[in-house]
């Protein structure tokens, strides 16, 4: 019997949520009926990660209150979380590009299998604060954007930022050095190789499974997020958390051209003044969240948002800042351009290496 291969399943299969008039689990753009003046205009948007502050305090609140609140009740939206939509996270740039989304949150991480070129602003170790992740995306979001809206018909209308991913181990931690040997919990391919040129071992794990990995004694420290790590109670499993941030967590909102250009000229006029300012809003909520999550993890007392603990905070030394910076240049860049390919070298000379001060070598 003949099948439909997986790609033609999912685009079905969404197409029938986005339908659905019961579920309103893919985002979809309510078009007007036969009388649009009758009824609000009404908005579907699929958002970032459920539970987490960025979705919770910024997303949620701007498309469910803010944006009818601005308009004059003249526009409304709903949102629901990627991981919650059934979209999986890996296609969701492919569902944009169709038009199956036309409004949605895509992890800049989930593009390392198929767009490899993407993931440059966030490669571990390139930003040790944000700061330095704030220019390192100036640089390469003019061409973000450009390609986005060439190469997939997505129109990019903001750059959202997770809080710091550090790392946190069950035993006593003096420096990065001393994860040699040691069995750690990465969430990408560009951590993988921070913590391999470590001498450590890199285990692949679920967000959900950090506990259950760490308990069964399959990993003896995990990098995850500030907060996170404290919201998964590694505050209490955990005894060292290092304050490097390895990787922090961009992900991309946009629309499907069509679907944009269609939308009542005053709104697309609203939501590019209002989202760069939820998108700052966001930068903001996470460079917070990453301090607090550092103080409720040592239990300071400015704790705010967590739970405190009595995890031992390990400073960056100027050693730990050398091995960071000697890793990304000798390991982790070499093995993202053998990922990536030679035009990735081309990006990389064109928009980040000369910010960062590391050039990429050109192809013979």
């Amino acid at each position: 019997m003949f099948r439909l291969s997986r790609p033609l399943r999912l685009l079905r299969h969404c197409a029938a949520l986005a339908c659905c008039c019961a579920g309103g689990l893919v985002a979809t753009a309510a078009w007007p009926q036969a009388k649009p003046q009758a009824a609000p205009y009404h908005l579907r948007v699929v958002g970032g990660l459920a539970d987490l502050s960025q979705y919770t305090r910024r997303e949620e609140p701007f498309w469910k209150h803010d944006l009818a609140r601005l308009s004059g009740g003249r526009y409304s939206a709903e949102i629901v979380p990627f991981d919650r939509a059934g979209v999986p996270g890996t296609e969701m740039l492919r569902l944009l590009q169709l038009g199956v989304v036309p409004f949605g949150t895509a992890l800049m991480s989930s593009f390392t299998a198929q767009y490899p070129e993407y993931t440059a602003p966030d490669l571990a170790g390139l930003n040790p604060d944000i700061a330095t992740l704030r220019s390192t995306l100036a640089a390469f979001r003019p061409y973000l954007e450009k390609t986005l809206r060439e190469q997939h018909g997505v129109e990019p209308l903001a750059i959202y930022v997770y809080p710091a991913q550090v790392v946190f181990c069950g035993k006593p931690l003096r420096g990065l050095s001393d994860l040699s040997g040691r069995r750690v919990r990465v969430s990408s391919s560009t951590q993988a190789d921070f913590v391999s040129a470590l001498g450590a071992e890199p285990v692949l794990t679920g967000f959900a499974q950090i506990v259950p990995s760490f308990t069964a004694g399959n990993t003896d420290c995990a990098i995850t997020g500030t907060m996170s790590g404290n919201t998964l109670g590694l505050h209490t499993l955990m005894t060292h958390v290092h304050a490097l941030p390895v990787t922090w967590g961009l992900a991309v909102f946009g629309a499907n051209r069509t679907a944009w250009a269609a939308l009542p000229a005053d709104l697309r006029e609203l939501l590019r003044r209002e989202l760069p300012k939820l998108e700052s809003s966001i930068w903001a909520e996470s460079e917070r969240e990453t301090a607090d999550g550092m103080a409720c993890n040592r239990g300071a007392a400015e704790c705010v948002g967590g739970r405190k603990g009595r995890l031992v905070v390990v400073p960056v030394s100027a050693q730990d800042e050398r091995r960071r910076s000697e890793i990304l240049a000798s390991t982790v860049l070499p093995r993202w351009l053998q990922r990536c390919g030679a035009r990735c070298a081309q990006v990389w000379n064109s928009t980040i290496g000369p910010v960062r001060g590391i050039m990429a070598p050109k192809a013979p």
